[in-house]
């Protein structure tokens, strides 16, 4: 009944953060706008890029756009988690019920979950009507049976996320606008991850970084998949890398946000912001 009572609570926060967005639909729209922006722009970039210079995925040599679409939406992904639960935390902070939320018979982990529940469902959701829209407007050559293993990769690389995120809330009950660090570790992890230009082009101590990089990882799978059209085998080597890496990343959140609110508690200051 407990396990229950935790999941109908984890369901509630959802039902909360669905009627926020349908509340502020322009800010959704706008999100998504600006990354078509993107699209747009580096569209005309592709013209000055020589296809020769870009990786061969599975035998098939992409053209930059293709290339760059998926990095652009992988990029929304670690924006988007990275700040879910710093800024679920923060609005609780501003709107004065962090510590009422915190007092109520309710687990700190459905509370984590809760918080980035919704986010955790629509992102994959948003990513492929984002890729699919632009693949259909500009006639990009997408494998549609690249689909299912690419949603695997992101479901994969998403707990790294969250354990960042996880991070990124603690700082933010200690500094209350603490979380500029952790950005700025996102903006890295971006830069060396082959996003929006192939590894190819960095220097060999970028490339060196970007095979432990979670984000590199799961871009290069996801292309593979969506332009090569790799079978499930590739998605396993991947899984390999990232699971260790997921594990680390949520353990190290879990450990520094549960500090940091024992510390907000033992100051009395976990209202305060």
């Amino acid at each position: 009944m407990s396990a229950l009572r935790e999941t109908a609570k984890v369901s509630a926060f959802m039902r909360r953060d669905l009627r926020i967005m349908l509340s502020y639909r322009m800010a959704a729209a706008g999100e998504l706008a600006g990354m078509a922006g993107q699209a747009i722009a580096f569209s005309f970039v592709a013209r000055l890029i020589d296809p020769s210079r870009l990786p061969i995925y599975g035998g098939t040599h992409a053209n930059y756009l293709e290339f760059v679409v998926i990095g652009i939406a992988m990029n929304m992904v670690v924006i988007m988690m990275l700040h879910q639960l710093a800024t679920a935390i923060r609005n609780e902070q501003l709107a004065g019920t962090l510590e009422s939320l915190l007092v109520t018979p309710t687990r700190l982990a459905t509370i984590q979950t809760g918080s980035a529940a919704f986010q955790l469902l629509f992102i994959p959701l948003r990513m492929g009507l984002f890729v699919g829209i632009l693949g259909i407007v500009f006639g990009l050559d997408y494998h549609v049976s690249g689909l299912l293993p690419s949603i695997a990769i992101l479901l994969g690389f998403i707990p790294f996320l969250w354990g960042l995120g996880l991070l990124s809330a603690g700082a933010i009950l200690t500094f209350k606008r603490g979380n500029g660090l952790l950005m700025t570790g996102g903006t890295v992890l971006g830069l060396a991850s082959g996003a929006l230009f192939p590894l190819t082009l960095f220097p060999a101590w970028v490339r060196t970084i970007s095979q432990a990089n979670p984000l590199a990882i799961s871009i290069s799978g996801i292309r593979e998949a969506l332009i090569g059209g790799a079978a499930w085998t590739s998605v396993g080597t991947d899984m390999l890398e990232l699971v260790p890496l997921a594990i680390v990343a949520l353990a190290l959140g879990a450990i520094v946000f549960r500090w940091a609110l024992r510390r907000e508690r033992r100051l009395g200051t976990l209202g305060l912001y």
